[in-house]
């Protein structure tokens, strides 16, 4: 997809969008994305060990070998406070890759919803919504989070012209809008991932606007930090 010029907001609600958010509000010093599990231990092993922590996951399952998976609740303070960290997973930081085009690129789920779409429009450029999805296919949850995305950002303004893939989130948000809690029950993979034991990761993945802080990837030193456009 063509993005020079563009603000992007990259949403992957379950659960890279959260995780990247709540290891940044923990004192993270940054988030480096990476495209694969042999990537990440080349880019730490060229690190100060005591700096950087590696986490990650591939279908939901933490990866062997690494300190942290893709839980919400793995970043707390303890654990990420002042460290460097490194990470894979399945669809998000892949998503995040694949935007380096873009002019800014800041990272959107359904915790930050309002902050994200102030920031894309406090960039005053075009903006495009990538979902991470699911091995390349649409998730229900990421539809939605975009589709809501699209109401905040056309409620500030209302001449923005929308294409049709906007029209069509924009319609599954608002399905959902006054209870997102209800992805839980509908989404495949929110479902797939309570069926392995982590519904609490759900839960916290799908609660609207708990967040202000909005992360942001920047391509030219390789890393996400909370900071601006």
């Amino acid at each position: 997809m063509p993005l020079a010029g563009v603000s992007v907001l990259v949403i992957d609600v379950l659960r890279a969008s959260t995780s990247i958010i709540t290891a940044l509000i923990n004192g993270c010093a940054a988030v480096i994305p990476v495209a694969t599990a042999e990537e990440a231990h080349q880019r730490a092993a060229a690190l100060p060990s005591h700096t950087v922590l590696i986490a990650g996951e591939r279908r939901g399952e933490p990866l062997a070998g690494f300190d942290l998976g893709n839980s919400p609740f793995d970043f707390t303070v303890e654990r990420v406070s002042g460290k460097t960290l490194i990470m894979t997973t399945s669809n998000g930081t892949q998503a995040l890759l694949a935007a380096r085009g873009a002019a800014a690129i800041g990272v959107a789920g359904l915790v930050n919803l309002g902050a994200a779409a102030m920031w894309a429009l406090g960039g005053r450029r075009d903006v495009t919504l990538v979902c991470a999805g699911e091995r390349g296919a649409i998730s229900l949850e990421d539809h939605a989070c975009a589709g809501l995305l699209v109401d905040r950002l056309q409620r500030e303004e209302p001449a923005a012209e929308l294409s049709p893939t906007a029209r069509e989130a924009l319609a599954v948000g608002r399905r959902y809008g006054k209870d997102v809690g209800r992805l839980g029950e509908d989404s495949s993979w929110a479902r797939h991932l309570t069926s392995r034991g982590r519904g609490r990761d759900v839960a916290a993945c799908l609660m609207l606007d708990t967040r202000t802080v909005v992360p942001v990837y920047r391509p030219n030193v390789d890393n996400v930090v909370i900071g601006s456009r």
